[in-house]
């Protein structure tokens, strides 16, 4: 059987209908500016929402710990893995979000697969908010748990699966702090209240709110005043930490658990020392002042009432991730590209990321955009706006 040919017609019908979309190799490190093809670019699309990547105190950090461990940890975290830089970004973890315990698995994405694939078993039922990220579904799917959906931020319908689930020995209520593809917040108060009232589990993956929302960037937890109430809080090293890594936050108990079961933390290889160090940099550095996150949110808040009143549809954000809403998928790469060819990278994103009908170009605003970087992108997407039709 040639399997390539079965490929090669996927990719073709993906071409054809304006969602193919090739990788751009840039030509220097994660920035405000960055070069592609010996271009000087204005990145609108990075989650590098405070800068940490160049941050001296990281980048001193990661250095060292080279110079002391060497590049890798050598061995799983259970065998010969885990070194003390990483028994101390775990203590640095949880003194940060405000729990008994956190556990490093290697980026977000396994955190999850590993996290809900442990707790959840054949007796029990996992209830997931619709819009929930990718790693949230796969997770969901390693899982023999019994599987609710309810409609996004839909408080009525939660309520009703929490009522006709009640025979099940666990119920985990799932949700995004932030939500990745709209910049929305969900509405944790709510979701805490009812499942506090059906003895339910909340499980809350802030991968975008992580360094985003609460004081000093704790999360969605911290920002509404959840502390204690929230079982799993879910980060993210890779976003606004600046390195890369996930982790969960919760009970010494639920660590020891994971530590025991969770496969992607038993059979991979663990931080290499120097990202463990960056991180444990980052999260202090965080701690000592809240002027990166206030200079993100003046930045998003302002750049996203200006694009509201150019005309755009920026859908429902209210965060540092602001969508503007085209619709085909066609319709999107294509005003993708034409920022492009205007010195601006903003990555089209379309179905089966989102709806077909949902095609959206996802603006990114972080801490490091001076007011002229982007003043140059609303002028640009200003004129290539106009041009598509998408504003008068």
């Amino acid at each position: 059987m040639n399997y390539l040919k079965d490929l090669a017609a996927d990719i073709e019908g993906w071409k054809q209908a304006g969602r193919y979309r090739s990788i751009k190799v840039w030509e220097s490190g994660s920035d405000t500016w960055m070069n592609l093809n010996g271009r000087r670019i204005l990145q609108m699309s990075s989650n590098n929402y405070l800068g940490l990547t160049h941050h001296p105190k990281l980048k001193e950090a990661a250095i060292n710990a080279i110079d002391k461990y060497g590049v890798g940890s050598g061995s799983v975290r259970t065998i010969t893995g885990t070194l003390d830089i990483h028994e101390e970004l775990e203590m640095e973890l949880a003194k940060f979000k405000g729990t008994e315990a956190a556990l490093v698995f290697q980026s977000g994405f396994t955190t999850n697969q590993g996290a809900l694939s442990s707790i959840l078993g054949a007796d029990d039922v996992v209830i997931s908010d619709e819009l929930n990220h990718a790693s949230i579904i796969d997770g969901i799917r390693l899982t023999k748990a019994s599987r609710k959906i309810f409609a996004h931020k839909d408080m009525d319908q939660l309520e009703a699966v929490l009522k006709e689930t009640q025979h099940y020995r666990k119920r985990v209520v799932v949700t995004d702090g932030v939500f990745s593809m709209d910049g929305d917040i969900a509405p944790l108060p709510d979701i805490v209240q009812l499942a506090e009232a059906y003895d339910a589990i909340v499980y809350v993956d802030d991968a975008h709110a992580s360094g985003v929302l609460g004081k000093n960037g704790k999360g969605s937890t911290d920002h509404f005043g959840l502390h204690g109430r929230v079982h799993i809080q879910i980060g993210t090293l890779s976003k606004a930490i600046g390195a890369v890594g996930g982790y969960v936050a919760g009970a010494q108990l639920l660590k020891e658990h994971l530590i025991h079961t969770a496969r992607p933390f038993l059979f991979s290889t663990s931080q290499p020392p120097a990202v463990a160090a960056a991180c444990l940099a980052a999260i202090q550095v965080l701690q000592e002042s809240e002027s990166l996150v206030t200079q993100l949110w003046d930045n998003a808040n302002g750049f996203r009432a200006a694009l509201k009143q150019l005309g755009f549809d920026t859908g429902a954000s209210e965060t540092p991730i602001i969508p503007i809403i085209i619709g085909d998928p066609a319709q999107t790469m294509r005003f993708s590209d034409r920022l492009l060819e205007e010195g601006i990278f903003a990555q089209g994103i379309v179905y089966p990321t989102v709806a077909m009908d949902k095609g959206r170009v996802r603006l990114i605003v972080t801490a490091q955009h001076k007011q002229d970087d982007l003043a140059f992108a609303l002028s640009s997407l200003q004129k290539v706006g106009r041009e598509f039709g998408l504003i008068s």
